[in-house]
């Protein structure tokens, strides 16, 4: 258990962590510029191309952490500039699939390409790399094991 009190900004994790996010999304939206792709629809490229096949947007939603609130308007997005089709499912039209479109699988290699062009730039080796990924990866994991407990704790007490 950490004994933490939270006095300067720059002490804390939660800041560190968020500046890290903030400098990431410039660093990724610099290498997909001429793509006119953004970070969470790289992300979301991602798994559809590690997929190889069409996700419903649920599990899409479960694998990038995001909710359906949010997903929706950015696939629509992506539909609109030919990166992904949304197929609704006559039976049931809440159930929507996403497919990577002819755009998507030709780029593929081009947008990985300008990604990995950009971490040539970065002063940090595999090794380090992999470290802090599997560090972060463990923060995120205690941080999501914590904030189960907390809802728990407070679940118990009425609400105003």
């Amino acid at each position: 258990m950490i004994d933490h009190k939270p006095y300067r900004l720059e002490d804390e994790l939660c800041f560190a962590i968020y500046s890290a996010q903030k400098n990431y999304n410039k660093f990724y939206s610099e290498s997909l510029k001429k793509f006119k792709l953004t970070y969470s629809q790289y992300i979301t490229l991602l798994v559809l191309w590690e997929e190889k096949k069409p996700m419903m947007i649920k599990e899409l939603g479960e694998r990038l952490g995001l909710d359906t609130g949010t997903l929706t308007p950015l696939l629509k997005r992506m539909e609109k500039d030919e990166w992904v089709t949304r197929e609704h499912i006559r039976e049931d039209g809440r159930r929507v699939y996403i497919t990577l479109t002819t755009k998507a699988i030709e780029n593929e290699k081009a947008v990985k390409d300008a990604v990995q062009s950009c971490f040539s730039y970065m002063d940090m080796t595999k090794e380090e790399y992999d470290m802090n990924v599997n560090r972060l990866k463990s923060i995120s994991n205690r941080l999501a094991t914590n904030n189960e407990r907390l809802e728990e704790k407070f679940d118990r007490f009425p609400k105003l």
